[in-house]
């Protein structure tokens, strides 16, 4: 123990050892999964003749034993995939909850049917986006960074509208 601590430490990955005897593991598992803890290493005694640690990863609640002598890099490559996971799992969620709309009744629709948000056409103007929030209770969330150029009619209006912006409601 006197070893990983600092060895993780000096790996740059914040460490909470837990040696606290009076709560079962079960209940600590709980709490630092609550806690948000990506990775959590339990080592006991067996774990130490064996030479291995138990690695259990929050994202995909794996355990797998990994080499003790392999801790730190393993820990690190862990970390790097737990982060590369959760982004692409969350770019995933966020492109499955934006749904097109070409026209105000299928805005409407939408907004009264379906969760998330809601890619559509807007003139530019703060006077049309006021009008649809009053309409509606729907607000411009953003406007994409990467958002492609899409020439279209605005969905109240009709005027021109060089790209879509992204619309939702507030609960």
């Amino acid at each position: 123990m006197n070893d990983i601590i600092p060895a993780l430490k000096m790996a740059g990955i914040r460490v909470k050892y837990d040696n606290d005897d009076t709560s079962r593991p079960g209940w600590k598992f709980a709490e630092y999964e609550k806690k948000g803890v990506p990775v959590r290493i339990a080592l006991g005694a067996r774990d130490l003749e064996n030479n291995s640690v138990e690695i259990a990863r929050r994202d995909t609640k794996e355990k797998q034993a990994y080499p003790l002598a392999e801790l730190t890099n393993t820990v690190i490559d862990l970390l790097a995939k737990i982060q590369q996971n959760l982004f692409n799992r969350s770019i995933q969620y966020r492109n499955e909850h934006i749904t097109k709309a070409d026209s105000w009744d299928e805005f409407v629709q939408l907004l009264d049917t379906k969760a998330g948000f809601i890619s559509a056409h807007w003139d530019g103007t703060p006077e049309t986006e006021e009008k649809i929030k009053e309409l509606t209770k729907a607000t411009i969330r953003c406007i994409p960074l990467d958002n492609p150029l899409e020439e279209g009619k605005c969905i109240l209006t009709g005027k021109s509208s060089a790209q879509r912006v992204l619309f939702a409601r507030a609960y």
